[in-house]
Parts: C-alpha cells; sequence; structure tokens
C-alpha cells in the first residue's frame, strides 16, 4: 500500500480507527512527520488534537539503543538493565538527559507557543506517527503517555515492518497499522511525497485543531442514529455545458452522494477548467462530501486575447451566471474558490446582488482587483497566501482591511506563488475544507 502524502494517509488511518471514536480520545502526533497524519485521524475522529513531545535517551556510544526516554510534565524513564549491561556511569545519564531536556523544552515551545497541553490523565490517548521503523521513539511515547496518566494507549500508523508491529504490541493497549510489507527499508519508500515537515506546518495544524469546532462524538452518532434511513445516493460526475448568459462553457461538475455544498472554481490568469492545482483542491473536497464545478470563464477564442483574461468584470459575470444554472442543478449552498485573477473574479461576483454565497476561499489571489466590490462581499472569506509571495501577501492585507465581511487571512509557511512545494497544496486543500464545512454546512 502506497500513500500520495501524509494527508491522504491520515484519511486512510482515521477509517480504520473509528472504533475508538466512542471512548471520547485524544489525538497526539509524533512530531514533526506524524502531526500532519495526526490531524486528519483528530478531525475525523472529532477529538482534541496534541504533539506528543518525547525524547529518547541514548547510549552515548551507540545513540540507537535507548536506555531511557524524558517526556514533558517531568516525566522520565529510565531502563536500568539497559543501563547495567550498557555499563552507562552516571555522569553519561546526566549528559545525554541534560541535553535532550533542552531540546525536548525547545520542541515544546516552538509547537504549541502559549498553549497548554491536552489533558490525558484518564483518557484513551490515540498515538500517531507518519510510519514506523524500529519502533524505539513510539515505544518511549507509549511509556510517556502511561506515565502521564492515559487510561489507554492506542499506537497508530500508516505502515511498519512486521517485526516492530508485533514487538510494540507489548508497549501498546492495542496497535493499528495500515500496511506491514515485509521488504521494508525505509518509511519514505511508502510515499509518493515524503518531503520534511517543517515546524511552521506542526504550528500551524496544531492552532488550525485548537480553534476549529469539534463535534461531541456521542451526540455526533445520536444525531446520526436520528436520522430517517433513505436509500445512499451515488455520486455523479461529468462534463457539463454551463449556461453563461450569451455563451455556453465547457465544464466538469461534481456531486458526491448527500452533497453538503457546492464549490465553483474561478481560475486564474492563463489557466482552465484543467488546472492541476485547482483539480487536486477539487479532489479534496469531494473526499469530504463537497461538490465541485470547475469550467472555463471564457471560450477559446476570447481566452486568446489576453485583454479578456485580466477582465475581471466580464470574469465575475461569467461566474454570476454560473451560480445562476448551478441553482437548476442542485438546492446545496454554494461556495466560491477563486486563484490569482480568479479570486478578484469570485469576490466580486459574491458582492452581486442574487448570488448568495455562503463562502469564498482565495488561493494566491488577486482580491485587491475587486476594488471597491470588496466593501459589497458578505461571504465569510478566507484569504489563503504562501508564505515567501510577499508583495501578494500585502496585497491580500490590504484587500482584507477593506472586506467588511467575516474573513480571515491564512500565510503557508514556506510556499511561494504557486503553492508547489511540497506538501504546500494539501495545506490550501485542508484549510479550503474546514473553512466551506463550516460555512456552508452549519
Amino acid at each position: 500500500m502506497h500513500f500520495t502524502g501524509r494527508t491522504d494517509a491520515g484519511r486512510q488511518l482515521a477509517e480504520a480507527l473509528q472504533h475508538v471514536r466512542a471512548a471520547d480520545p485524544v489525538v497526539l502526533g509524533l512530531p514533526r512527520g506524524g502531526v500532519p497524519v495526526a490531524y486528519e485521524v483528530a478531525r475525523a475522529l472529532g477529538a482534541p488534537l496534541d504533539v506528543i513531545v518525547v525524547r529518547k535517551l541514548g547510549v552515548p556510544y551507540h545513540r540507537e539503543l535507548a536506555f531511557g526516554a524524558i517526556g514533558e510534565g517531568g516525566v522520565r524513564i529510565v531502563n536500568d538493565d539497559i543501563v547495567a549491561r550498557g555499563h552507562v556511569s552516571r555522569q553519561e545519564i546526566e549528559s545525554v538527559e541534560h541535553a535532550e531536556k533542552a531540546e525536548l523544552n525547545r520542541q515544546a515551545r516552538a509547537f504549541r507557543a502559549d498553549r497548554e497541553r491536552v489533558g490525558i490523565a484518564g483518557r484513551t490517548v490515540v498515538l500517531v506517527d507518519d510510519g514506523i521503523a524500529t519502533g524505539a521513539t513510539a515505544a518511549a511515547a507509549c511509556e510517556v503517555v502511561r506515565a502521564q496518566g492515559a487510561a489507554r494507549v492506542v499506537l497508530a500508523a500508516p505502515v511498519a515492518p512486521p517485526d516492530a508491529v508485533a514487538w510494540l504490541q507489548g508497549a501498546a493497549d492495542e496497535v493499528v497499522c495500515l500496511s506491514t510489507p515485509r521488504a521494508f527499508t525505509a518509511v519514505g519508500e511508502w510515499y509518493e511525497d515524503f518531503s520534511q515537515t517543517p515546524d511552521e506546518e506542526v504550528v500551524a495544524l496544531l492552532k488550525r485543531a485548537a480553534t476549529a469546532p469539534t463535534e461531541n462524538a456521542q451526540d455526533a452518532d445520536k444525531a446520526e442514529e436520528a436520522k430517517p434511513e433513505t436509500a445512499e445516493k451515488a455520486e455523479e460526475t461529468g462534463e457539463v455545458e454551463v449556461d453563461a448568459g450569451v455563451v455556453r462553457l465547457a465544464g466538469e461538475l461534481t456531486l458526491p452522494g448527500d452533497t453538503a455544498g457546492v464549490v465553483v472554481f474561478a481560475h486564474g490568469s492563463g489557466s482552465s477548467r484543467h488546472s492541476p492545482r485547482n483539480r487536486s483542491v477539487a479532489r479534496a473536497l469531494n473526499r469530504v462530501g463537497l461538490g465541485t464545478l470547475l469550467f472555463d470563464l471564457l471560450t477559446e477564442p476570447e481566452a486568446a486575447d489576453r485583454a479578456n483574461v485580466f477582465d475581471i468584470e466580464i470574469l465575475a459575470r461569467r461566474l454570476t451566471d454560473a451560480t445562476h444554472w448551478l441553482r437548476t442543478r442542485t438546492p446545496a449552498p454554494i461556495g466560491y474558490f477563486g486563484a490569482s485573477t480568479g479570486a478578484a473574479a469570485a469576490l466580486w461576483a459574491a458582492a452581486t446582488a442574487g448570488t448568495d454565497v455562503g463562502a469564498v476561499v482565495s488561493r494566491g489571489g488577486r482580491p485587491d482587483l475587486a476594488g471597491s466590490r470588496l466593501a459589497g462581499v458578505r461571504a465569510p472569506t478566507l484569504l489563503i497566501v504562501g508564505g515567501l509571495d510577499t508583495t501578494v501577501i500585502e496585497l491580500n492585507r490590504q484587500a482584507q482591511s477593506e472586506l467588511r465581511c467575516e474573513n480571515r487571512l491564512e500565510i503557508v509557511p514556506g510556499a511561494t506563488h504557486l503553492f508547489e512545494e511540497p506538501g504546500a497544496l494539501d495545506e490550501v486543500a485542508a484549510l479550503a475544507e474546514d473553512w466551506f464545512i463550516r460555512q456552508l454546512t452549519e
């Protein structure tokens, strides 16, 4: 089993952990790579998310051999047998522990900032990593959370060698692993994208999890049981012709069964409904039950004239017409996802009477091009910009000051204008999912 990235791995792992939901668990991610996986698990289980900051205490001449571990809250675990057999002196123990404690404190401050640790005493704890190689760190984490008062420990990872899983059965109450290949050499070989997870991404995910509304698992289960039984609706997807006033525009409409909302994409200059970045985000939205409409804002002859590509008024009019057309196909609430100049068109259209748009998301957008229309936008608006896209960050901040609706600016650390860096587009998709689900379905 291979995974496209940590977001994909987290979503698949979450499905295998649904039986834990009733225990009202706490999800802890092992930094750094385990946190993006844990974020998806926590969101699916409706559980609080935190990091488990743990440092192995390695034998000085053989660092991979741990003689103990330390964790937050003063937790200290030492294996006297390994200390004796490894002839580790008291001075060496103190030296290793001093160095690791400094790093533990640094990581805790960097990841959490001023937030308190999520309490785990008496709770079921789901420990999540992006993969397990030797299992030493995972075993240490299990010991630390037990020492912190966890009532039950579930260790979860997308992939691990079978011998490590067998060994870890004794460290955790339950081990959930999606894939245990015998031909295992490294965790990264089972991922298409296994790029390093920076501290900034860990911080952003923890912050988002802390501020996002989480549903009570038991209440959600009761609400689900109370729903009348209905036949499950199949997903509808296919090519369409969008009636946009004087022209018909090629598009692709996807309506998952029981669609919670539909997001209309407005692509940027020089792009089309085939934009790989927009399609990637659209697939992510489909996976969480949101419909999508990707369509060309201009006909081929119109697009050949570069003046039309930057005519925000024309693009906004096409988007408005497409919205009216879409309402004849579905009663679901509608949101806009705009990229680059398409973001200006989305905001212009959202300010137009009669569109009744429930939410707007801008990716690397130029909201400033919507001009005076910004003040007329009433739909909650999320502006997403790459951390290295400094000029566009400033333009978004200026536009944000002119918006009179609920709004937020999210900056993706280390990302440029097109979000081509590993994991950057996944971050955009996750932010968009959260925004649309909250604004269109609640």
